[in-house]
């Protein structure tokens, strides 16, 4: 079975989303919404990370079950430059470019919660399915988010 392998990349996956969310959160503290929003976001995807771990047990796979920790230092210094940016012009292209990024993100951690519930349901793994329909919920939640961000944001934004 290759249940595995998708179970090693949405574990990758969601990892580096709920990076992301935390870098985003980090760069963008001007804006408290963005930066509230995915910091809250970015635990969800972290709580998957220890699921998918815990799950990986059962088709003998090992994964981390610790998320990926906070910022590196050079992480911290480009997120203190989107402090001293504030709100100019390009600090909003930032944004939207960092709207983009979690929204294409979450997307593909998507496609892999619904291959792996599809997965699940063909082999009739039950806790695999459970685990699917609670954890692919969140992921949908986070691609709407960041969709409305850039729907709220962008006009503003591009045409200022």
């Amino acid at each position: 079975m290759k249940i595995a392998a998708v179970l090693r990349e949405l574990h990758h996956s969601e990892n580096a989303l709920a990076h992301h969310l935390l870098l985003v959160s980090e760069r963008h503290k001007a804006d408290h919404e963005i930066h509230h929003l995915a910091r809250d976001l970015a635990t969800w995807s972290q709580r998957h990370v220890r699921a998918l771990a815990e799950a990986a047990h059962r088709y003998d796979l090992e994964l981390d079950p610790e998320p990926r920790g906070d910022t590196t230092p050079a992480e911290r210094l480009r997120e203190k430059g989107g402090e001293l940016l504030g709100r100019r012009p390009t600090a909003g292209l930032l944004v939207l470019r960092d709207l983009r990024k979690i929204y294409t993100d979450a997307s593909g951690v998507s496609v892999d919660w619904e291959m792996l519930a599809q997965a699940a349901q063909a082999t009739k793994d039950e806790p695999l399915l459970r685990l699917t329909r609670e954890c692919h919920p969140d992921t949908l939640r986070q691609m709407r988010w960041a969709n409305a961000q850039l729907k709220e944001t962008s006009p503003q934004i591009l045409v200022s």
